[in-house]
């Protein structure tokens, strides 16, 4: 946090990316929604939040978050006004989006940008509500924010929201963004996506077995952009499709290993390096505040 951020009421907050390692799934349940199997891996490369608490009770977004997203339907704007109204606050807040994680990547940004919004605030209005609590209202806004407000890397099933903690070595990851946003609803309604990948477990993972992500053979063939980038960098490793979006990424043991990889790539690709984390750098600001 600046001096002058301090000065003038406002509190800094991070929101991490994260990389889906695997993706699958493996049915589709009776609510519609499909169930599916992934490991959530945090990374410390990701968004900031701009936090200062208003006495009026108004909830309001400075500047821009994502390009074409309006006040009302940001993530970051509901999270707060779900709080404010499931834990009867008063008060209002300012809220600020610094933003680095591109829209339609897979990288999470809208999700970890509506966790810590939570998590931060449920502490700055003194709201009260525990981790589960504020999880619970996280997946009503999307199925991938209860890990970020939990903050660890996790084996996940359901729609993603049923976490059990694993512990991850550490990596480095060469991650590419082909610039592309395909809306999610329209992959999961793809007649090409597979919907029955065999019920997995944690030992299936350990064993280095499960690498595949369901929607990218569905991305291959609709979008040639994404095709390229992982071509290209499968030129450096095994390259892999995050979440349902179109960023793709390679994995490493280190970091001169990933910064040697990514000098191998194309210079058009918008590419950079992120290393994964044990636990989200929003928990050390939390307990630190």
């Amino acid at each position: 946090m600046s001096t002058l951020d301090a000065r003038e009421g406002w509190s800094n907050w991070p929101a991490p990316a994260k990389l889906n390692l695997f993706l699958h799934i493996t049915g589709r349940r009776p609510d519609g929604y499909h169930a599916l199997q992934t490991v959530f891996r945090l990374l410390d490369w990701g968004d900031r939040i701009r936090l200062r608490v208003r006495e009026d009770g108004r909830i309001r977004r400075e500047g821009t978050s994502v390009a074409g997203v309006a006040e009302a339907d940001d993530l970051a704007v509901r999270a707060a006004l779900l709080l404010q109204r499931v834990a009867n606050v008063a008060q209002g807040a300012d809220i600020g989006i610094e933003k680095h994680v591109p829209a339609g990547g897979g990288f999470g940004g809208g999700s970890s940008d509506a966790a810590t919004v939570l998590v931060a605030l449920n502490r700055l209005w003194n709201a009260g509500l525990d981790v589960d609590a504020l999880a619970t209202l996280g997946l009503q806004l999307g199925a991938d924010v209860p890990v970020f407000v939990r903050g660890h890397n996790a084996w996940a099933e359901g729609v993603g929201e049923l976490l059990t903690p694993i512990a991850l070595p550490p990596a480095w990851f060469v991650l590419v963004h082909p610039g592309v946003h395909v809306p999610t609803p329209a992959l999961f309604a793809s007649p090409d996506l597979t919907r029955d990948a065999p019920v997995a477990k944690i030992a299936d993972f350990a064993s280095g077995s499960l690498l595949g992500n369901a929607f990218e053979p569905v991305l291959r063939r609709r979008e040639p952009a994404v095709e390229a980038a992982l071509a290209a960098l499968s030129s450096i490793g095994r390259a892999r499709l995050t979440g349902s979006g179109s960023g793709c990424f390679v994995e490493f043991a280190t970091r001169a290993a990933a910064e040697q990889g990514l000098a191998q790539l194309p210079k058009e690709l918008q590419a950079w390096v992120a290393a994964g984390m044990e636990r989200s750098p929003l928990l050390d600001v939390l307990e630190r505040y």
